[in-house]
This record gives structure tokens, sequence and C-alpha cells, in this order.
């Protein structure tokens, strides 16, 4: 494991560590808590997560003390050989604004709002909406990105048509004179270099390329883990 961030942009609640028994349901997990007790935690992934669900591994949950809540746990990561790995799909979001915030992604500085969740295109909701001076618009779409093949972080893990359909909306807000930027969330450590998933879902990669070259900016950025929280840390290369 590396050296802890003295500063994380986001920390964790209080984890909870214990063993992966096994990820079924899409939605669930079974983990093995340090006191022999087994639990059922939500895992709040939609995707196939490929080379970050391996039975055995240890992982780490968050408690919730909502009485209305089913699933009390909540799987934030999985430590991983050469990485912890963020599973949670919920904190991308809430990384990339808060760092936008900060003035800390020099791609996407210069604008005096940033909103979550705007209706857009054909009912969508784009992740953030840049707003600047003399109406400058800037649409983000997150993606958060776990799948790590030989120091290749790849997306998607799984055949994604709702992944396909946001292309299309940023392609659409660029004809209408807007940026729209496509942002890759590494959440984890151990990447080199950015590429679209061609042997997951080819239609996905096909599309990427044509969006880039119809003015979609993309934007892989990698994070710095541990158990304090996370940050976000180095751009990475994409090969198209």
């Amino acid at each position: 494991m590396t050296e802890k961030s003295p500063q994380p942009t986001l920390g964790w609640p209080r984890l909870v560590q214990g063993t992966l028994i096994r990820r079924y349901q899409r939605f669930k997990a079974d983990v093995k808590l340090r006191n022999g007790r087994v639990v059922t935690a939500l895992c709040p992934n939609s995707g196939s997560m490929k080379s970050c669900s391996e039975p055995g591994r240890p992982v780490y949950l968050s408690r919730s003390d909502n009485p209305k809540r089913k699933l009390k746990y909540t799987w934030e990561m999985i430590d991983m050989p050469s990485s912890l790995v963020g599973i949670n799909t919920h904190v991308p979001n809430r990384l990339v604004k808060e760092s936008i915030v900060r003035d800390e992604i020099k791609e996407l500085t210069g604008f005096e709002q940033v909103r979550s969740e705007v209706k857009y295109g054909e009912n969508s909701r784009i992740d953030l909406l840049l707003e600047g001076p003399e109406e400058r618009r800037c649409y983000v779409e997150i993606k958060n990105c776990t799948l790590i093949e030989s120091g290749i972080a790849y997306f998607p893990d799984a055949v994604t048509a709702r992944g396909l359909k946001h292309l299309i909306e940023l392609q659409n807000e660029v004809r209408r004179g807007n940026r729209s930027v496509n942002f890759f969330l590494i959440q984890r450590m151990d990447a080199e270099t950015f590429r679209p998933a061609d042997h997951i879902d080819p239609a996905y990669g096909k599309e990427l390329r044509k969006a880039v070259k119809n003015g979609v900016e993309i934007l892989a950025y990698d994070v710095h883990i541990d158990l304090d929280g996370i940050t976000l840390n180095r751009r990475l290369p994409c090969e198209l």
C-alpha cells in the first residue's frame, strides 16, 4: 500500500474491514467481517467489476444508521494486489465536482458555477454543467473506470447503451456551440494509460472516436486512494 495522502479531497466515513465472499445480483455483496460475522452489503456499482471483485480479497465497508435502509453496509473499496480500488460509483461525480470547484483540474477552470444533474438533450441529465461568463457552457459526463489489464485502464467493463447515448448527447451540445467533455475517473492507482474497451463494447469505442472527431473532449485522470480518502491525481494519456 502506498503512502497516505495528507489531505484527501474526499474523506471516507468510518470504515469496517472484511473479506469478500461474493458479489451477486449486481447490487449485493456478502462480506465476512473481522469478528467472523457475515453481512450483506450494498454494492453501488452496476458494472461487471472485472478486475476488482475477486473473492477472498480484503474489502472496506461503510455503515449507515438510517433505519429505513435494508442493507446497513455499503461496499466502498477492495484491496487488489497492485492498488486499492474504489468501487462506489457515486464517488467520481463528487470528487470531480469538488476538484473543479477547487480549480484543481486545469482543463476545467474559469467557470463561475458548477451544477449537478441538469436536464439536457433527450430525457438526459448531465453529471456536471459548468457555466461561465458570456454564457459559456461546458457539459461534463463522468464515467467510473475500474477495469485494468496490463496497466491499461479500459471503459466500459460491460456493454453500455446508456454510455453510448451520452456520447451522442455530448456531440449534439458541441453542434450547439458548447464544450463537451467525457471525463473518465480511474478509481485506482495502477494504470498508465486509458483506452476504450473495444473487446467488450466495440460500438462504444467506435462512437467515442467519432465523438472526439466531432469535438468532444476526453479526459482521463487516476486518483490517490487510501484508507483516509481519495484525491484526484494525474491526467493519463488516452489511446484511441
